[in-house]
């Protein structure tokens, strides 16, 4: 249910080391190198080192191995990655890193054409949303034989967690780390305004919260943000009523369940709990600089837990995290994005074993902190989250921990399909929202789209 939502030029590490323009957005001419070339850095932390081997085997050869590694995210998380691998590297000298990173736009554009050329790299960053199509399109490998064999040990995350990245019995992605869908709400101005903040509510109490708040504004500020496109949204409220996204390949609910969603909102807009049309549209980015509840325009917005500290950045108002409205047991255990590798790779035994070493490492854990969100395995993320001093990442840790016993359990990932899906919602309801077309009509158009998507 993630996706990418901000952009940057692609980074990449090779040898010899090219220097890119400086004109280039986003381009760091440092950063161009091997990470192998890095070693001489003292190590970094020695205690509680687990999931590393002193040997690493492989099938193809005992000499050196180069492994590419491909993600996107902001420059905070390609540093923290790089000083992961680069202990794995310390630990297992024959094993350096080729690593390129990029924002998010256009990340699966620059995958879809390495699958096409056969250069998919060897260890890549993946949503939710892509698992089953990568799987069943024989691209992500099957890790099941290593998680079997002990090589690569998912026992210490939480089952739901584990499960969601398995398509038809493969395990095709190891979590990076643990998130939750929230209310992202600002503390101080519900304190100038006198108003309660946000708690787990139904979703009408929190629609007649979020009206209250515009009128207690004067209308200057929207109570909340509006996630009527919102496909996480839209499938909580549904698990919450009972239903489901998807039911196999084909949509787990009818249109009469999506008119009675897309009401919601219209109610709402009427109720001037949500800001005007043209703001929803500019925060539909995901930019976390133009989220509403960071630019003042709504008291609250809908984001992922991990993303807290990035928004807390672009506001000097102390920001605060309620979970999802509707019950809690409609949430489950969801990954902020999958580690995944690449069917073709030479080195799979390898693969695995650096995949286990990011995930099941303490060590690794402090270095990467909860910027992807909670470290995935247990015992990492208490020692983590117990040695926090940020309060934006605190109040991201105590909410894990809230929600941890209440989540209900996981559905399965997203069919193929499920990207273009996501598309159609969230263009439907900007229809709606801007008065293009009615409800009805609109809903009529998506189901058909949808399902055309899924079935090709």
């Amino acid at each position: 249910m993630n996706g990418p939502n901000s952009s940057s030029v692609a980074q990449e590490r090779t040898v010899p080391a090219a220097r890119p323009s400086p004109s280039r957005p986003g381009a760091d001419p440092a950063r161009r190198r091997l990470l192998g070339a890095l070693l001489a850095v003292p190590a970094l932390a020695t205690g509680g080192l687990t999931g590393c081997r002193a040997e690493v085997a492989d099938a193809v050869d005992d000499g050196p191995i180069e492994l590419s590694v491909f993600w996107y995210g902001t420059a905070r998380r390609a540093q923290a990655t790089e000083r992961a691998l680069r202990l794995y590297s310390d630990r297992n000298p024959r094993v350096t890193f080729r690593v390129t990173w990029q924002g998010a736009a256009g990340y699966y554009d620059r995958i879809a054409t390495q699958a096409a050329g056969g250069n998919v790299p060897d260890l890549f960053q993946l949503d939710d949303g892509m698992l089953t199509e990568y799987a069943q399109r024989g691209i992500a490998l099957d890790l099941g034989p290593y998680v079997a064999g002990g090589r690569l040990d998912l026992r210490g995350l939480p089952p739901g967690l584990a499960a969601y990245g398995t398509v038809d019995g493969r395990t095709v992605g190891v979590p990076a780390a643990q998130t939750h869908p929230v209310v992202v709400y600002n503390r101080d101005l519900l304190r100038r305004l006198g108003m309660p903040v946000p708690t787990i509510m139904p979703w009408a109490e929190y629609l007649d919260w979020a009206a209250r708040v515009t009128r207690a504004s004067g209308g200057r500020v929207a109570g909340t943000m509006d996630p009527s496109g919102d496909q996480r949204a839209l499938w909580l409220w549904l698990r919450g009523q009972g239903g489901k996204f998807y039911q196999g390949r084909q949509l787990g609910f009818d249109s009469t369940a999506l008119v009675d969603w897309f009401e919601l909102w219209q109610r709402a807009r009427l109720d001037r709990a949500t800001p005007a049309a043209a703001l929803v549209d500019r925060a539909d980015s995901g930019d976390p600089a133009r989220q509403l509840v960071v630019t003042g325009h709504t008291a609250a917005s809908f984001a992922w837990s991990h993303q807290l500290p990035e928004l807390q950045r672009h506001t000097d108002d102390e920001l605060g995290l309620a979970g999802f409205p509707g019950p809690a047991a409609a949430q489950w255990d969801q990954a902020s994005m999958y580690w995944a590798a690449f069917q073709g790779t030479r080195h799979p035994a390898v693969v695995a074993d650096v995949l286990n070493f990011l995930t099941t490492s303490v060590e690794v854990g402090r270095i990467l902190g909860i910027e992807r969100g909670l470290p995935a395995a247990v015992a990492v993320r208490e020692v983590v989250t117990g040695a926090l001093d940020d309060p934006a990442a605190k109040r991201v840790a105590a909410l894990g921990l809230t929600l941890r016993d209440l989540v209900g359990p996981a559905p399965a990932p997203p069919p193929k399909g499920h990207g273009r899906v996501r598309t159609l919602l969230a263009a439907s309801a900007r229809t709606i929202r801007n008065g293009d077309a009615g409800v009805r009509a609109t809903t009529a158009k998506f189901m058909a789209q949808a399902q055309a998507a899924l079935a090709g």
